[in-house]
């Protein structure tokens, strides 16, 4: 049972100081390519590129849960960056864990951020920008789960039956403890805070990739448990406001740490775990203009009712939620998880979903290997990434409802697309999403269009703009027409 749509189910059944000055020189990867080569900023609630077009991202997760808890161990490497970019996907979300960041309390393994740095550098030889996300479930180990370190975990002495995921947050006394430990900033064995150490360390991990253009940013902590809260923070529409609260100044007490060392990079950060089954959140200004809204979408209902049949209102509602609190702050929001699934229909539905409010996606998640998990390979595109991506190691039928046609760099201001039977529909405005005027005559928009998608190959409609690209190619590519202020375009299967 690895994702929150579960907590609904189980809850019915249980009953530091200012920016620094200056900013880092940017820098690209080592053969980094496309976005990874030029970096990324924001413009209100898009993600641009170099140039001011606005950017949408489209990709997986890979987070390895088990120590050494790096990508590169778990068997992630060239050739899963090579088949993600072949398939038109842009982005990854690529684990850090806390655990092995500092082992020690103060004491930092910089050579562990060395493998990540080697996964991003991977990454980006292929186009793909990483977003680096402090992953977390249960907190850590002793709970069945990963994220913190052993020196972290406070327990309180309390009992600690071995429930799995998510029943430890659901009916754990010692989960429960240890989080209310962390909320309070309780010291750890050196007397400093918990989250001031938390905070300390991400400042450590930003320095190391301030500049870093092909880092698509920073997420600040994976699914935030509100602790003792957690089953009352469920209920729809209504939400957690005490909690969200005590969030609200965590991620102001961590973002200007991460400022101290890197100005730049825009740094997301989540409502509470169960935002999807509440659909409401309190987490308030943050203050800091650089920051995106992350949020995961998980279907209360889906493993109820075995389909997917009452999931599309709720997912619906749980996007609309986080793009309009992000679109309300002038931030973009990014679904940083969804899926998790073999339900085919559920996650379709998702992607449908976020064309629909124009939002950008990274699924659950490239490969197996799962352990907080009833189904470790259940939700993976790529079974076991010690093996080549290829044959019986993909999930075919899964990776044909994720590598959809979709913008990926649009030389204006997107107002919608979708895609349905074979046919993707993009419109646009020529204007600056920055608000700063137009794009010039043969600015060029870049469409991925995956061959799973269109075999035979396609063609191409275009009223505002032109085809400057090959026929047929996996990145359809087009220059606008002079005086144009909308571009529309059709591409359909041959």
């Amino acid at each position: 049972m690895r994702r929150m749509r579960w907590f609904v189910v189980g809850a019915v059944a249980l009953v530091v100081s200012g920016l620094a000055a200056g900013s880092p020189a940017a820098t690209a990867a080592p053969g980094a390519t496309g976005l990874a080569a030029g970096g990324l900023g924001q413009a209100g609630r898009w993600v641009t590129d170099a140039t001011g077009r606005v950017v949408i991202l489209h990709g997986l997760n890979q987070v390895a849960k088990v120590a050494p808890y790096e990508p590169a161990q778990d068997g992630f490497g060239a050739d899963d960056a090579a088949f993600l970019a072949a398939n038109g996907f842009n982005a990854m979300r690529v684990g850090v864990i806390w655990a092995a960041v500092e082992p020690r309390p103060g004491g930092y393994d910089d050579a562990y951020l060395d493998s990540i740095a080697d996964t991003v550098d991977t990454l980006a030889a292929h186009g793909i920008v990483s977003l680096l996300d402090f992953h977390q479930d249960l907190y850590n180990e002793k709970f069945q789960g990963e994220g913190a370190p052993a020196w972290a975990v406070d327990d309180g002495g309390l009992p600690n039956p071995a429930l799995g995921f998510p029943g430890n947050y659901l009916a754990n006394p010692a989960e429960w403890h240890v989080w209310e430990r962390y909320w309070a900033n309780s010291p750890a064995p050196d007397g400093v805070g918990l989250q001031d150490h938390y905070a300390r360390m991400w400042a450590h991990v930003a320095a190391r990739f301030a500049g870093d253009r092909a880092v698509a940013g920073y997420e600040i902590m994976n699914e935030p448990w509100p602790g003792n809260l957690g089953i009352v923070c469920a209920v729809p529409l209504v939400g957690c406001p005490l909690f969200d609260g005590r969030l609200t100044a965590f991620y102001r007490k961590v973002i200007p740490a991460i400022r101290t060392a890197d100005p730049t990079h825009t740094v997301y950060y989540e409502p509470n775990v169960l935002f999807a089954q509440s659909d409401t959140t309190y987490v308030g200004d943050v203050h800091d203009r650089r920051t995106g809204f992350a949020f995961h979408d998980y279907c209360s209902t889906e493993e109820l009712t075995a389909d997917n049949t009452l999931c599309p209102p709720q997912d619906d509602l749980t996007v609309r939620r986080g793009t309009g609190y992000a679109n309300g702050r002038k931030i973009p929001s990014l679904i940083t998880e969804f899926g998790a699934t073999n339900d085919l229909p559920n996650v379709a539905g998702m992607v449908r979903i976020a064309d629909k409010y124009r939002a950008g996606w990274l699924e659950w998640a490239y490969t197996g290997h799962d352990k907080t998990s009833s189904s470790p390979d259940g939700q993976a595109l790529v079974l076991d990434p010690s093996r080549p991506p290829t044959g019986s190691n993909v999930l075919t039928a899964k990776l044909k409802v994720l590598a959809e046609p979709y913008p990926q760099a649009v030389a204006g201001t997107p107002t919608s697309w979708s895609f349905a039977k074979r046919v993707f529909r993009l419109a646009y405005s020529t204007a600056r999403a920055d608000g700063t005027g137009r794009f010039s005559t043969g600015a060029v928009t870049e469409v991925a269009v995956p061959a799973i998608q269109f075999p035979a190959g396609y063609r191409v409609t275009v009223s505002g703009a032109h085809v400057v690209s090959a026929p047929n190619a996996a990145t359809l590519r087009l220059a606008a027409t002079a005086g144009a202020t909308t571009v529309t375009v059709t591409v359909t299967g041959t």
